[in-house]
């Protein structure tokens, strides 16, 4: 008697987009060749996969970055071959770096027609692996259910992060009797044992001066209001990670005082006033350049808790280091501090918490505003008043995507986060993420406003994003900001070698004019310098509601 599990025949293509789907999938971001038309003939009868269209395939990645950030959910990336792969790869480093949970499929060469190395042929498993969780290639239809089901599981599985599969031609056109299978999710939201949790506990309160430091995890956990518990009940000050991209705590708490940044020297003096830096879900001060400075004095101990192990005594040894999920620690957490602490505590907190109030976020916040409260008159504008200006104008819900590098330097000081989506920055450095990302975060979020703030060197690396957001008539603002060059490039060859004559780093021979490129791609789009400029046309582009606008903005280089 036939198995019933495998008595249906079904193709490659379409198991693969059952499969998808059964385990969550309902966006799919790609660019077709002609290795992926199985799966766009197959498409054609699976409307509700949302196939969405990208015009190269670094930005497919990072729109799906974005969205699956933004969403919380499991997301599917289809490119091209080797070629394809290749143009994917620094996306998909962002990604891996962000942790998102992402399906990468490449549409492969039939296996054998391979071996006559035939055009954009290469073995692809070479080149993913680097910057995935898991890669492999599928080399018979009967594995393919059982691959998607694996990759699945490894992609959503904390630390989460991309996968990559290869699809060959010949498994995706040919027809089998199939087990599609079923999902499997490893649930990682456990707390510490009852021992462990008393430890850290007993150590916070023994600590004559601590600072929580926030990170990803607070986000990814939606543990908001838990980390804004733990700070009142401690009465500690909160600073976030050294790379802030994304929201880690609520900014107008009164206990946040703002962003370590990533000079070892700075951090080490703001440090130097703590005994013991408890990281919640953060990664431990990530540098960028090196410096004979180490960040963390050695009169400042670590303690920690999240599911990133990697992290934990990666460069600096933890007294405490506990592999737990951060919400379901800080729900019980809170409550035993409260109980070991009694009364004593209480009245520490509320002292700390009052020491705190002339310095933190909101304090900071006001003395910078009051220093801009006359408008400026000159052109270009300064960035910071246009930090200052768009954070005051925008709605309270609104969500920053942010690529502004040097022009943007300020909008921390200015943008409150008020939930674990309100903002989102590049995690890995490399540029031409956000222009692409901010498209997929709208996707993901169609009842809040998506301003993509973007410099104009990063946009240039993926401009094409914009042909994306008006094409599904997504009701977003990209605000570019254009000082002409790589500034942040010409401050840092200034800075580290003395040197005021940047090569190569100019857009002025011919200058970018980023709104006639939004024009080209079907984006409605101004330039302006001024103030007035300025306002009148942001208070357009947050009042049209049926697809995107773009305005640059020239600022002061």
């Amino acid at each position: 008697m036939p198995d019933a599990r495998v008595s249906n025949t079904i193709t490659g293509r379409d198991a693969f987009l059952r499969v998808l789907s059964d385990e969550g999938v309902v966006k799919m971001f790609g660019n077709p060749g002609t290795t992926e038309l199985p799966i766009m003939h197959a498409l054609s009868s699976a409307p509700e996969m949302g196939y969405v269209l990208a015009l190269q395939e670094a930005i497919v990645i990072a729109m799906a970055d974005g969205y699956a950030r933004a969403s919380g959910k499991l997301v599917s990336c289809n490119v091209h071959v080797a070629p394809g792969l290749g143009n994917a790869i620094g996306s998909i480093y962002t990604s891996f770096m962000s942790g998102t949970p992402m399906i990468v499929t490449a549409g492969q060469q039939e296996q054998g027609h391979g071996l006559t190395e035939p055009l954009l042929y290469a073995p692809l498993i070479p080149i993913a692996t680097p910057v995935v969780k898991w890669a492999t290639e599928v080399n018979r239809i009967e594995d393919l259910p059982r691959i998607l089901r694996r990759a699945a599981k490894v992609a959503t599985t904390a630390p989460t992060g991309p996968v990559f599969i290869s699809l060959p031609g010949d498994i995706l056109n040919n027809e089998a009797a199939l087990d599609l299978g079923h999902p499997t999710r490893v649930d990682t939201a456990v707390r510490p044992s009852d021992a462990a949790l008393e430890q850290l506990a007993r150590r916070l309160l023994a600590a004559k001066k601590p600072v929580i430091l926030a990170g990803h995890e607070i986000a990814t956990s939606d543990a908001f209001a838990e980390a804004a518990a733990l700070a009142e009940t401690l009465g500690a000050p909160v600073l976030q990670q050294t790379v802030v991209h994304g929201a880690h705590f609520p900014s107008e708490h009164p206990a946040f005082i703002g962003s370590l940044n990533r000079d070892q020297k700075y951090v080490r003096r703001v440090l130097s006033d703590y005994d013991l830096m408890f990281c919640v879900g953060s990664d431990v001060l990530k540098m960028s350049v090196l410096s004979e400075v180490e960040p963390l004095p050695d009169t400042t101990k670590v303690v920690m808790v999240g599911l990133r192990d990697w992290e934990m005594g990666k460069n600096f040894p933890a007294e405490i280091a506990l592999r737990a999920d951060v919400k379901e620690t800080l729900k019980v957490l809170v409550p035993l501090l409260k109980k070991l602490g009694g009364a004593q505590l209480a009245e520490r907190a509320k002292a700390s918490l009052a020491e705190i109030a002339p310095r933190n976020w909101t304090a900071q916040r006001a003395a910078r505003r009051a220093k801009l409260a006359t408008p400026p008159a000159e052109k270009p504008l300064p960035a910071e008043w246009l930090m200052m200006r768009l954070s005051e104008s925008l709605p309270r819900d609104a969500i920053i995507v942010d690529e502004g590098l040097t022009s943007a330097g300020s909008l921390m000081s200015y943008f409150p986060f008020r939930d674990r989506n309100s903002f989102f920055g590049n995690v890995s450095g490399g540029i031409g993420w956000g222009i692409a990302a901010a498209v997929g975060v709208q996707i993901a979020e169609p009842r809040r406003r998506v301003v993509a703030l973007i410099g104009d060197g990063s946009a240039m690396y993926s401009i094409q994003a914009l042909w994306t957001a008006a094409n599904q008539k997504l009701p977003m603002t990209f605000l570019i900001c254009n000082n002409g060059g790589y500034q942040i490039l010409k401050n840092r060859l200034k800075l580290f070698h003395g040197n005021d004559q940047p090569i190569g780093m100019d857009f002025k021979d011919p200058p970018i004019d980023a709104s006639a490129l939004a024009k080209g791609f079907g984006v409605p789009s101004e330039r302006v310098d001024t103030v007035a400029g300025f306002d009148a046309a942001l208070a357009r582009s947050l009042a049209k509601k049926d697809g995107p606008t773009l305005i640059e903005v020239m600022v002061k280089s």
